[in-house]
């Protein structure tokens, strides 16, 4: 495991410990002691790429150029005689249509999958039971897991401890009290 992997680990450990404290749920000081096994795993998804049909605007440059106007000028003696001068004018652009593009839109799905399971040991090669399991993910355009951390962390908060069956779709922006609460930490 690389160092940097392993400071990644520690810190998605630290999120999800302050997210489990929002729900007062604590480290047990002996591992043995403890009611529950909480597995972790984190991580991003292979990247998918759709094509998205984009209506992109198509501007033209109308106008400029040089145009000529007469106009007087006055001499230092007084005398006003006219003169023809040119004058540029620039060009302007101009909202001529639209034309549909298609364009490749490459997503990463980040997620974080907390597992909690009874503490005690197998019995005859089945698992200790499974108490609650969540899942939070986002997906979009951007590849840093590290800044999604403390926001998926943020989104299992309300889901810890509850009923695991059902598929809830949550709304969180980065300044929300639940993110900023994960950020702080314990």
């Amino acid at each position: 495991m690389t160092g940097e992997e392993s400071l990644r680990e520690r810190e998605a450990a630290n999120y999800i410990r302050t997210a489990l404290s929002g729900k007062g749920l604590y480290e047990a000081p002996v591992p043995e002691n403890a009611d529950m096994v909480i597995e972790v795993a984190f991580g991003i998804e292979q990247p998918r790429t759709k094509m998205e049909r984009n209506s992109m605007p198509i501007y033209a440059q109308v106008g400029g150029g040089i145009r000529y106007e007469t106009v007087p000028v006055t001499s230092a003696n007084g005398r006003t005689s006219m003169r023809t001068v040119a004058v540029h004018q620039p060009p302007r652009s101009e909202l001529i249509g639209y034309q549909d593009v298609v364009v490749p839109v490459t997503t990463y799905e980040k997620y974080i999958v907390l597992n909690a399971r009874e503490n005690r040991p197998r019995e005859e090669g089945r698992p200790p039971e499974e108490l609650w399991s969540v899942r939070a993910s986002s997906e979009d355009e951007s590849d840093d897991l590290r800044k999604y951390l403390p926001v998926l962390a943020s989104a299992s908060i309300s889901y810890i401890g509850t009923d695991s069956t059902n598929q809830k779709t949550v709304k969180v922006r980065p300044g929300d009290p639940d993110v900023v609460f994960i950020k702080k930490g314990l």
